[in-house]
């Protein structure tokens, strides 16, 4: 991607009244007990809260908004571990769409119901998501369809919308951690924070256990990496060229985790703020206890990105939780 076509504030400001013609915004709070145990001045924003359960369902609007009548005929084709999909089945029924969309085997079950819930054909395919992708893409083109991939600039644009909300309610934030697995959530936080206030420092997060964006991002080129994370969102095996642009411009760090430090902030989060957030919505949390003397005194915001945690994980992480 050119720099030219990386996205701007003013295709996010373009987005938000496709995105509010059926979302409300999400809340962002303040919690003492979270911000004394990091010794940063901790809010939370609360992309669990969304409809589907996840942020992602703001970029799937937008794109659907933005389709011609030809483009809404023929259908979308996309592939998704669960929120991505979720977002385009919720766009899909919204628009009166057809949505197919591509999971892996062993997809988080409650995702997979939601996509069918919302009127989605569902297959199963492949180990992970790129293969689910890379599978899925082909069949979009066979039948003439719309494939979406997961950072198209749409979605982008339409996702960046939270991080708009976070600046007209918190004006004077000083950090924004967001978790990375494709790379749209912290791609439509970086072009809305650094063209508002430069001196907002945002930091990716990902899994030790599949950090192929942070690798890419890192050393300046694509590079592929394992894929061994339980966070499904986060859950990437291949980096994605457009959302690698737009970081190596605005990124202040990228940090990675460990899936054991990203369960002990799905506990966090249930103790000190009382939702469930899945893997990828509680790696920004586990990232700032990581971070916590680099971050002592700031005005800190930790993108809870999704709380579409898997009955069998939660029971998981809660016994593993016990004294």
């Amino acid at each position: 991607m050119s720099e030219d076509k990386i996205p701007t504030l003013q295709d996010v400001l373009s987005a938000r009244p496709h995105v509010y013609r059926y979302l409300s915004r999400t809340p962002l709070y303040h919690y003492p007990t979270l911000s004394r145990l990091i010794g940063a001045e901790v809010w939370i924003k609360h992309e669990n809260h969304q409809p589907i359960g996840a942020f992602k369902v703001r970029g799937g609007l937008n794109l659907a908004a933005n389709l011609s009548p030809q483009a809404r005929a023929a259908g979308l084709f996309t592939a998704s571990t669960g929120n991505h999909g979720q977002s385009i089945a919720f766009a899909a029924r919204a628009y009166g769409m057809q949505a197919t969309i591509a999971v892996p085997e062993g997809a988080n079950p409650g995702k997979v119901a939601a996509m069918q819930g919302l009127g989605a054909q569902v297959l199963f395919h492949g180990r992970d998501f790129d293969t689910a992708r890379e599978w899925i893409q082909t069949m979009a083109a066979e039948r003439q369809g719309v494939f979406v991939g997961p950072t198209d600039t749409p979605l982008i644009c339409g996702v960046a919308t939270y991080a708009l909300e976070i600046l007209e309610d918190l004006p004077d934030v000083e950090v924004i951690i967001v978790p990375v697995g494709a790379g749209s959530g912290v791609c439509g936080v970086s072009i809305v924070a650094k063209s508002i206030n430069p001196k907002i420092e945002v930091i990716a997060v990902q899994s030790e256990a599949a950090p192929a964006m942070q690798l890419s991002w890192q050393r300046g080129m694509m590079v592929q990496a394992k894929m061994e994370t339980f966070a499904e969102g986060i859950a990437t095996r291949v980096p994605f060229a457009n959302t690698q642009a737009i970081m190596r411009r605005y990124l202040d760090d990228f940090v990675l985790v460990s899936d054991a430090a990203i369960q002990e902030a799905i506990l966090l989060l249930l103790r000190h703020t009382h939702n469930l957030a899945e893997g990828a919505g509680a790696a920004a949390t586990a990232a700032a206890v990581q971070l916590a003397g680099r971050l002592a005194g700031k005005k800190v915001v930790l993108v809870l990105s999704g709380g579409n945690l898997a009955l069998g994980q939660l029971q998981m992480i809660l016994a593993k939780g016990q004294p």
